[in-house]
């Protein structure tokens, strides 16, 4: 019986390990400070932007799609984000997020489904925000911890990937692209 705990022990702790070291959660702000474009939020996330993306379950295979057309507008270092999404299955939600600037490349934002500040960090083309969301009734409630990483290509569209874990565990990950709406709303 020693022997199975230490094995379990001991693969557990690769599993940790491979986490903390070995995959997206690995990444740091620090990892991006010299890539190019230079990722600047008044600039990057003002006025009308659509966004596309996929929803993966917690078995990896992808549960819904969406088109959101977003609004960015900025009043000195505060600024909004208000996001219309209408997803595949034909439910729709709307977001707004409240941004203020801070000190050193990092920023905070509020919206109605977050607790708390969601709290985030510009480093050279990228930007990483982590904060916890309330998933809506009738897709069951739940509260998950969110990591959101946004990488600015040099044709000016931004690529999003996202995870969101429950108890530490996967449970859904979004990739999606964010670009200039040229159609406007």
């Amino acid at each position: 019986m020693k022997f199975i705990s230490i094995i379990l022990l001991l693969a557990l702790s690769a599993v940790f390990v491979k986490n903390m070291f070995f995959s997206f959660r690995a990444q740091d702000p620090s990892d991006y400070t010299d890539t190019a474009p230079a990722f600047d939020l008044k600039t990057h996330l003002t006025g009308d932007i659509l966004s596309e993306g996929l929803i993966f379950g917690p078995k990896g295979k992808m549960a819904n799609s969406f088109v959101a057309k977003m609004v960015g507008e900025w009043d000195g270092d505060t600024g909004t984000l208000t996001e219309e999404f209408i997803y595949s299955n034909g439910k729709q939600q709307s977001r707004k997020w409240f941004l203020t600037l801070r000190e050193g490349n990092r920023f905070t934002a509020k919206a109605d489904d977050i607790i708390g500040e969601a709290t985030g960090e510009v480093s050279g083309s990228t930007v990483k925000m982590t904060y916890r969301i309330v998933l809506p009734q009738e897709a069951g409630g739940h509260t998950l911890d969110v990591t959101d990483w946004l990488y600015l290509t040099e044709s000016g569209v931004i690529l999003n990937k996202s995870e969101m874990r429950k108890f530490g565990i996967k449970v859904t990950e979004l990739v999606a692209t964010m670009r200039r709406d040229t159609q406007g709303h």
